[in-house]
């Protein structure tokens, strides 16, 4: 996302122009957001539960690429602007089948690691979400029930 990019003062909602993969999962697009010396990554509250996670969610129809969906995202959610470094790859769904609720499908994560920019003072969710930056070590404690998310972790090139 582009400094110069006018960037959105509310989150979108709903699942109207979600994408879908040929099983039916939900296709999902996240960052994981280093600092420039990577020896730090930003984490955000959930709003499901108490913990923290990567900014992610869903990539939508009229998102050319999962990689704008990414960085739309991190600005919902953690208020930052970033500029993508690396495809991390796709990553498939570790939940187990009674984690998966009707809020929370099988889904399909493709992550990139970015390089923040800017951390915003106000940002959509910036009322339900608070950030915080980890040290690698924090970040694998922080993030170990979701498997997915640590692999994204694993797959950065942030200091370890």
């Amino acid at each position: 996302m582009a400094a110069t990019m006018n960037l959105p003062t509310e989150s979108r909602t709903g699942r109207d122009n979600q994408r879908y993969g040929p099983q039916g999962e939900r296709l999902v697009a996240g960052i994981v957001p280093l600092s420039t010396d990577k020896y730090y990554v930003l984490l955000i509250q959930s709003t499901k539960r108490n913990g923290w996670v990567l900014p992610k969610g869903g990539w939508e129809t009229d998102e050319a690429t999962a990689q704008i969906a990414a960085q739309r995202e991190a600005w919902e959610e953690a208020g930052i602007t970033c500029k993508i470094s690396y495809d991390l790859g796709l990553i498939a769904e570790r939940r187990r089948p009674d984690q998966l609720t009707t809020q929370a499908p099988k889904a399909s994560y493709h992550f990139f690691e970015a390089t923040v920019e800017e951390q915003k003072a106000q940002w959509p969710e910036m009322h339900k979400r608070s950030r915080q930056w980890f040290t690698y070590t924090q970040a694998r404690q922080a993030l170990a029930d979701r498997p997915e998310l640590l692999d994204a972790l694993d797959r950065c090139t942030m200091h370890r």
